[in-house]
């Protein structure tokens, strides 16, 4: 990770099991998390590999997500599957929050 950079917040991720892994880094003073959006986090572990944590925002704090601890060099084929599938969970939750949002209003009139 680059120095100043608190860690790297997911943009996208495949759903290839090769596929990409695209993050932005994050600043140090980089507010909390949006809500369904996911920050990584690694550094080298004591004899090998990589310490590898997940951070997850959810509407008002963020929470561990998940951790591979001493994770191989190839630790963001380990990591995809579980980013993929809660990136897809966040987006279904929000849109059916959408559709009941406007059912709410749509029943209001």
């Amino acid at each position: 990770m680059p120095d100043g950079a608190h860690g790297a917040l997911v943009q996208r991720v495949s759903s290839r099991h090769d596929g990409p892994l695209d993050v932005t880094w994050l600043a140090a003073r980089t507010p909390k998390l949006p809500l369904g959006r996911i920050r990584l986090r690694w550094e080298p572990a004591a004899r090998s590999g990589w310490n590898v944590t997940a951070h997850l925002g959810l509407a008002t704090t963020e929470v561990h997500l998940a951790s591979w601890p001493a994770a191989p060099d190839g630790w963001p084929r380990l990591v995809r599957p579980t980013l993929h599938e809660v990136t897809s969970l966040c987006a279904a939750l929000a849109f059916v929050t959408d559709a009941l949002d406007l059912s709410n209003r749509l029943t209001e009139v």
